[in-house]
């Protein structure tokens, strides 16, 4: 199909990290994620992400494995003024070329150390001996350089490993040149968010048009607790036209799966279901105890959410739960507090405590103790009271306390979502 397909300029690229702390975990390595978003915007695909130690034989083996992967390498680390800090050594050995002092560096360092009010020394100064062979990026946002390498029609583009750093030179100079470059082809992305559905369940829901798909659209299922979000991504000759056979098969997808598809593009759940609620001039609010108020946070942190939220109580303690949300002691004592019966009393209780139209309950056994044989560590209730509407659901979560809460949490969100949208 003319404008499809992938160009012989397509251009694939592995992201190398250098470092001893990224491997024993002192730091967690952000730079790759934010390289692999920034660089699929413009149509460059990163086939690979390794990170290796400060040592020169290391990186010299992770630099000739990558080259016969990938047009595109980006290192990150091991600039640094130290003695631990090789990359450009190494860079200078890998390319038979010497180190050489670059006198726009040397005289950015001293006015950037003048500025400071800081002495220039020689192991700082040293930072401007940089190999013969390479275009240096010149970085604003710190003392470390970042250089480019052309090697037989492929490219090395090594940077700071500080965040700021790189995203600088990424941002004002990296990406530029690529551009300037290459005549990279064009790309399209559409993401649908989903919930309440587990990516199995919902791959097979949508096999068939999975199956359907053509070569230049690529499916992603990403998965996190709650939720899955279902990445679509052309690549070919025409922005337009992979737009629109992208939207053709995420309408089919959208339709097939229904209210579980809430929202396009990174869209939230919580700011879908506020979006609802002002529709309709409704209210929310909520009675937790198992995920204590987990809930509300994730309400909360949507800017506006004061407009449909009234408010929530944590109600951990069975005192609370009839004290406070008018729950009759005789259920709790004949049914416990996790319950269908308590999770709708309290679902009522607080919307006649608030004056909302919607409230939300969730009772459960987290753990990793104080399960039973009829209530496992991992059965949340959730009760839901609404206008003219009442729903309660009990569901197993496992047996990992943090995932518990997390899962019942947007369990009962997309549950509202439900109802809201019936």
């Amino acid at each position: 199909m003319k404008g499809f397909g992938y160009f012989s300029s397509e251009m694939n690229c592995e992201i190398i990290t250098v470092g001893d702390e990224i491997l024993i975990g002192q730091i967690v390595d952000t730079n790759s994620a934010w390289m692999g978003e920034q660089l699929s915007k413009i149509g460059v695909r990163v086939i690979r992400i390794s990170s290796v130690q400060d040592k020169q034989e290391a990186i010299v083996e992770a630099l000739h494995q990558a080259f016969e992967r990938a047009d595109l390498l980006l290192m990150t680390g091991g600039l640094g003024p130290t003695k631990d800090d090789i990359t450009k050594h190494t860079l200078a050995a890998f390319f038979n070329t010497q180190l050489i002092r670059n006198k726009e560096v040397e005289a950015r360092l001293e006015a950037w150390f003048t500025k400071r009010g800081r002495v220039l020394k020689e192991v700082n100064r040293m930072q401007a001996d940089l190999p013969e062979s390479c275009t240096v990026l010149p970085n604003f946002m710190g003392t470390a350089s970042g250089m480019w390498f052309n090697h037989h029609g492929k490219i090395l583009v090594s940077m700071p490993g500080v965040p700021y750093e790189m995203k600088h030179l990424m941002e004002t100079q990296v990406i530029p040149k690529l551009l300037e470059e290459r005549s990279l082809p064009a790309q399209f992305h559409h993401t649908i968010m989903t919930a309440g559905i587990v990516e199995s369940a919902l791959a097979e829901a949508i096999a068939d048009i999975e199956n359907r798909l053509p070569d230049f659209i690529k499916l992603a299922y990403l998965p996190k607790p709650g939720l899955v979000r279902l990445r679509l991504s052309a690549y070919g000759a025409d922005e337009k036209s992979l737009k629109v056979a992208t939207l053709s098969f995420a309408g089919e997808i959208k339709t097939r799966i229904g209210v579980k598809a809430y929202g396009v593009n990174e869209a939230s759940l919580t700011e879908s279901i506020g979006i609802k609620l002002l529709e309709k001039q409704q209210k929310l609010s909520l009675a937790e105890s198992c995920t204590g108020g987990l809930v509300s946070h994730l309400i909360t942190s949507i800017p506006g959410s004061s407009a449909w939220y009234e408010g929530g109580v944590v109600s951990y303690s069975n005192d609370l739960k009839m004290n406070i949300l008018g729950v009759p002691h005789e259920l709790i004592a004949l049914n416990g507090a996790v319950s269908e019966p308590v999770v709708n009393a309290m679902a009522k209780g607080i919307t006649q405590l608030t004056g909302t139209d919607w409230g939300i309950a969730l009772s459960g056994v987290a753990g990793p103790s104080g399960g039973s044989e009829e209530k496992p560590v991992g059965t949340v209730w959730i009760g839901l009271f609404g206008p003219n509407f009442q729903f309660s659901e009990c569901v197993n979560f496992g047996d990992q306390r943090g995932l518990v809460i997390e899962r019942a949490a947007w369990h009962a969100l997309f549950r509202l979502w439900e109802a809201i949208n019936r």
